[in-house]
This record gives C-alpha cells, sequence and structure tokens, in this order.
C-alpha cells in the first residue's frame, strides 16, 4: 500500500520582485568631496600608482591576483587591460586635494539580468589606505551601484585569511554569508573565499551612516573623527 502526504501548504516560493532592469556599469567619473572616481587610465594613472606601490610588496599585493610589478612598464601594461577588460569597469581614485592617482577598484562579476554586481581588484596605495577618502571611494562606488545602475545586490569578497578586507567589508556595512573553501587558486596558493554583501533594502540606512559620517562636523580641525562609521548605523 503507498501513502501520500496529504498537500495542504502550497510551496513556499520567493517574493516577487519588481521587473526592472539593470545597467551595465561602464567607466565613468564620479565626484566626492576627498576623492574623484574617473575611468582607469593607464598612460595617465600608471605613474603615479606604480611610485606609490613600488616596494610595498605584502601591503598593497598579498591578497590581489596579480602584481607586484618588477617595471613603470609592465605595471603600465597591466593597467592597460585593466582599462580596457570588457568583463569589470575600472574606477581611477583620485585625491582630490593633489590630483594624484592613489588606487582603483572595479565593478566585476556582473550579472545585469539578476541584478547583482561586486566590488573589487581592489587596489589602494598607502597614502590612501585608512584614510576618509578611501571611505568615500567606497560609498560612491555603492550609491553608483544601487542609485544609478539599479542593482539589488552589491557584494564584496575576499582571501578568508585576509583580515583587513574582512574588517572593512563589515565596517562599510556589507554582511558576512559565509566562506568558500578551496574557492580558488591565487598565485600558486588555495583561497577560502569570504563572502559578504549588501542589499537594496539596506542601503538607505547603509548610506544614511555614511553621509553622517562623512559630514565636516564629524571631524575635527585635525582630522579625527569624533564618531565611527559602525556607531552611526547602529543607531535605530
Amino acid at each position: 500500500m503507498v501513502y501520500r502526504r496529504a498537500m495542504t501548504q502550497p510551496p513556499a516560493v520567493g517574493v516577487p520582485v519588481q521587473p526592472r532592469a539593470a545597467r551595465r556599469p561602464e567607466p565613468t567619473t564620479i565626484e566626492g568631496r576627498f576623492v574623484r572616481l574617473r575611468p582607469l587610465d593607464a598612460g595617465r594613472d600608471a605613474a603615479a600608482l606604480f611610485e606609490a606601490t613600488h616596494g610595498a610588496g605584502e601591503h598593497v599585493w598579498a591578497y590581489l591576483a596579480d602584481g607586484p610589478y618588477a617595471s613603470r612598464q609592465e605595471f603600465e601594461e597591466a593597467l592597460a587591460a585593466k582599462a580596457t577588460s570588457a568583463d569589470a569597469a575600472f574606477e581611477a581614485i583620485v585625491d582630490r586635494a593633489s590630483g594624484i592617482t592613489q588606487g582603483y577598484a572595479s565593478f566585476m562579476r556582473i550579472d545585469v539580468p539578476n541584478r547583482v554586481v561586486e566590488v573589487g581588484n581592489v587596489l589602494f596605495a598607502p597614502p590612501l589606505q585608512a584614510t576618509t577618502g578611501a571611505t568615500e571611494a567606497m560609498y560612491l562606488m555603492a550609491r553608483h551601484a544601487f542609485e544609478a545602475l539599479g542593482y539589488r545586490r552589491y557584494e564584496w569578497k575576499c582571501n578568508d585569511l585576509n583580515a583587513p578586507s574582512r574588517r572593512a567589508a563589515l565596517r562599510l556595512g556589507f554582511t558576512y554569508e559565509g566562506t568558500f573553501r578551496q574557492h580558488m587558486i591565487v598565485k600558486g596558493r588555495n583561497r577560502d573565499t569570504a563572502w559578504y554583501a549588501m542589499l537594496d533594502s539596506e542601503w538607505p540606512r547603509v548610506k544614511a551612516a555614511f553621509e553622517a559620517w562623512l559630514s565636516p562636523h564629524n571631524f575635527d580641525r585635525g582630522g579625527r573623527q569624533k564618531q565611527r562609521l559602525e556607531e552611526f548605523r547602529s543607531r535605530e
């Protein structure tokens, strides 16, 4: 005799999603108060970036898929490939006060139908690391992804051993979602990848915290923060 369980409830399915289309990221110019994002240009950006990163070793390149580079020519060729990549849209990060390029980042792993995009290939030269401009650059990219391009999920992934990147993801408002074990082989070594994400429903609260933290009122005359970014986000 075969017994069949009565189907009293319909199967659970996801909530409906509005059929809005996301736009594919293209290198563009985005103005901030401390930094300017603009399309990466090897001829324009290689000299400053090579000078700022050459010899920095593990402080810059340890967890990136490329580098370090032995010569400026080699570095410029790699930058040119990034700038013309069909798979990612690279932005140079330019210090507004000096006009000097201090880093780059990209929109990558672009999934337009599902409205998912990742921020990655992030290089902060030592002068940019742990600065207000570095935080503002990440704010500008997240705002562009959600508000200008229409994405519903914004991802951050890093080597599970990269403690500074993991701390940065949480500080910036991403949520840890798990670790993919033996996810990649990078420079001949195993990489377990920690996954983080931010959703469009979370963005208004994250945005408000960014803008409160970046406000001139949050810094003293010496440029020191009065309240941490996480403190603004923890407010109800």
